[in-house]
């Protein structure tokens, strides 16, 4: 099978319950979204943003189609308020304008609202806004608190669920309501909750247009099974150190016939099932494991910060193999044209 780039474009058909507004945001969520490490330099002392924007500017150049800032995988918990509107900003100007530009926000209500003003100010299109820090809030709690955010900013946010942030399919529909809260993304797995989620808007409000995301740790080994509720968005963390795997694979998922599933399966048997086994290893693989990817493309992104710690010698030589290893069946399978 042949991969083309333009395979690799979302048409989105299957996250929208209704066609989102012409450029607005939620229109602009297409094809493979990419999440970029932060790059700090080799002591960890500082933010190295000319590193960094090398990374986004090459992430964009190989087909990305959004760029989340300073998200997970970007190390948001380990970025203070200038760092982290450093990193931002860095991102919209390499973008340039090409692709849409979201930040991530965490903590807890008031401090989530202070970064999202940076972010704003920095220049973000929209906020992914991750779990609370510490409490377990109930749903009444919750709803609160992301109504808070929708009124701190003027910014589009997407609600991440995961840890203790479950929303039951009644609470995702109140928080539909609210004009700017366009998508949610899943970090949970539990495909029964999403498959009630997805049917309470689809009959509760059919007139709302609202986007799905697949949030799982590498989303590509369960992208089968959240592409057959309809879910076919997903961030990849393989994109930042091997986007020709991931586009190849976002081609296959997004093709949805015999031949896509077999570069799908193909990929999934030679690179991501070990992939996900070698991350299942160590603490905090989800980042430092793609940051050590990262550093082997060629890229001086440096080490992860405290309270993380960067993946053995042994294990960054074991991503280096299992990466050939998916690139030898590419080359064999899928090769890439244009």
């Amino acid at each position: 099978m042949s991969v083309t780039r333009e395979n690799s474009v979302l048409d989105g058909s299957t996250e929208r319950l209704t066609d989102p507004p012409a450029g607005s945001l939620a229109g602009r969520l297409r094809g493979l979204l990419f999440f970029p490490v932060t790059a700090f330099t080799a002591d960890g002392g500082a933010v190295d943003t000319e590193v960094y924007a090398a990374h986004v500017r090459r992430g964009v150049e190989a087909g990305a189609g959004a760029v989340f800032a300073a998200c997970g995988t970007g190390e948001y918990h380990a970025l203070d308020l200038d760092e982290y509107e450093a990193v931002v900003a860095a991102a919209v100007a390499a973008t340039a304008g090409r692709v849409p530009v979201l930040a991530g926000v965490g903590h807890g209500t008031a401090l989530a609202a202070r970064y999202a003003e940076r972010a704003e100010r920095a220049g973000a299109e929209g906020l992914l806004v991750m779990p609370p820090y510490l409490v377990l809030p109930d749903q009444e709690g919750l709803i609160r608190h992301f109504t808070a955010l929708a009124a701190a900013t003027s910014l589009d946010l997407i609600v991440y669920q995961r840890d203790n942030v479950v929303l039951t399919p009644e609470s995702v529909l109140r928080l539909a309501e609210l004009p700017r809260v366009i998508g949610l993304k899943d970090g949970l797995g539990d495909l029964d909750l999403m498959q009630r989620i997805v049917s309470a808007l689809r009959t509760g409000a059919p007139e709302r247009s609202f986007l799905y995301f697949n949030g799982l740790p590498t989303a590509e080994l369960t992208g089968l099974a959240y592409r057959g509720i309809g879910v076919t968005l997903y961030s990849s963390a393989v994109f930042a150190f091997a986007p020709d795997i991931a586009l190849a694979f976002h081609a296959g998922l997004t093709r949805g016939d015999a031949e896509g599933d077999a570069v799908v399966n193909g990929l999934l048997d030679a690179f991501y099932r070990p992939l996900v086994e070698l991350r299942n290893r160590g603490r905090g693989y989800a980042v430092s494991l793609v940051k050590a990817g990262v550093r082997a493309s060629g890229l001086a992104v440096g080490g992860v910060r405290p309270p993380l710690s960067d993946p053995p010698e042994a294990h960054v030589a074991e991503l280096a193999e299992i990466t050939a290893r998916g690139r030898a069946w590419l080359r064999a399978h899928a090769p890439m044209e244009g």
